[in-house]
């Protein structure tokens, strides 16, 4: 049985799923072709993912495949109730346990009714589904023929797992297939976190200092909109290769401690905890927003901020201030968490297109090669990644070029 928030706010969570599926061409291919062939017959799919339009859309392409789908948010703020409501109204049959705003222990009990179904596969994003997996809810994993990773986080703790020899199932690293990464993070993020921040301030861009923590695919996106919209950007790192990009590309780098003395706006981008801390508010501007596009919600230390302030109240929806003692006001944005989902809508259709393709075959991979594959964190098949970008250029109208025989026999010569 399903626990979503409100069941008569289906039809508008059915609107938003019927708009962004008129966006998605690749995932409507891959739909028709699953429900032709059925590869998930008879298989459990458990889902945690940020529950909105686009990825309740990836449910439908798995239940048109045969799968009885299982589904929860992957953070407490990210789940749009509407759309919640929507699936879990579906004539075609799905189990939703996701309310926004939930505690964290209701967060932690949706995950684990998700996983009740003892699921033959799971799509994790963070990686919180895995985690529980290996510890309290090991009992649900018994049909387990492996799953996919969303996420950079996810695929961090994933890694970390495998290096001290405790990953138990076979998982697919979606988070670095090229078709995801160069474009999701990159052109999603970008414009996903923008779209946060100005949806809820209603503020300039133009004419801001905009610092951003960690030039990965997704700070790189963020950096070039945040250009583009005239900010003047700078950028923190701790990786000198990523650092020599950063100023290749015409940003300024600087350490924290220096960026927060002239910041307007923060985006922390890195994936890691204490990005910004009480050394770093204490030097800051009056009305400086803080944001995060990061999992989870601890690279902005938002415990030292509520010890300085002497006033925190909610200013707006999705806006926090903090009064210091000196009469300073800092702003934190959808509880340092996502922002671009927490205080948006998240990525674009068309990019999420993409990546939920990848999801979807990288789940038919694993279903058809059930029993093959040892536990380890497994590349998407190059052939999954390439068939994706073809099906995305068709959808676009683009051409490219095809090496002839005599091409490739040249490249392929050996001398």
């Amino acid at each position: 049985m399903s626990d979503v928030k409100d069941l008569s706010l289906a039809p508008a969570g059915k609107d938003k799923i019927e708009w962004v599926a008129s966006y998605m061409p690749i995932l409507n291919r891959i739909r028709a072709d699953f429900e032709a062939r059925k590869p998930f017959a008879g298989l459990k799919i458990a889902m945690s993912i940020h529950l909105e339009a686009k990825t309740a859309y990836l449910a439908k392409v798995l239940r048109a495949g045969g799968a009885a789908v299982y589904m929860t948010g992957c953070n407490p703020l990210s789940t749009q109730d509407d759309v919640a409501a929507a699936m879990a109204a579906d004539p075609a049959g799905f189990t939703v346990h996701a309310r926004h705003g939930v505690s964290d222990e209701e967060y932690t009990e949706h995950l684990k009714a998700t996983l009740a179904c003892c699921p033959d596969l799971i799509i994790d994003d963070g990686g919180d589904l895995i985690a529980l997996l290996h510890g309290e809810c090991r009992a649900y994993g018994k049909n387990l023929i492996g799953g996919c990773e969303e996420t950079t986080t996810g695929i961090h703790r994933l890694q970390s797992r495998e290096a001290a020899g405790l990953l138990d199932y076979p998982m697919i690293d979606v988070n670095d297939a090229d078709c995801k990464h160069l474009f999701d993070n990159r052109y999603g993020t970008g414009q996903s976190t923008l779209d946060g921040i100005m949806n809820c301030t209603n503020l300039m861009i133009a004419g801001k200092t905009f610092v951003i923590a960690g030039y990965g695919w997704c700070g790189k996106g963020l950096a070039m909109r945040a250009k583009g919209m005239g900010a003047v950007v700078v950028i923190t790192e701790i990786d000198p290769i990523k650092a020599i990009e950063a100023v290749m590309d015409g940003f300024t780098v600087l350490p924290m401690d220096e960026a927060a003395k002239v910041g307007d706006i923060f985006v922390t981008l890195t994936g890691c905890s204490d990005v910004i801390r009480r050394e770093h508010f204490e030097v800051m501007k009056d009305g400086v927003l803080l944001a995060n596009s990061g999992h989870f919600d601890v690279e902005i230390d938002k415990g030292a901020l509520r010890e300085m302030a002497v006033e925190v109240w909610d200013r707006k929806p999705n806006i926090e201030g903090f009064r210091l003692s000196d009469g300073r006001v800092l702003n934190l944005l959808a509880e340092g968490r996502l922002v671009n989902l927490a205080a948006g809508n998240g990525h674009p259709a068309e990019i999420m297109d993409m990546s939920f393709a990848i999801q979807a075959k990288g789940l038919e991979y694993l279903a058809a090669t059930r029993g093959t594959l040892k536990p380890h964190l497994y590349a998407v098949p190059r052939e999954i990644d390439e068939e994706v970008a073809r099906i995305k250029l068709q959808s676009l109208n683009v051409t490219i070029d095809e090496l002839s025989e005599e091409q490739i026999a040249y490249m392929n010569k050996v001398e």
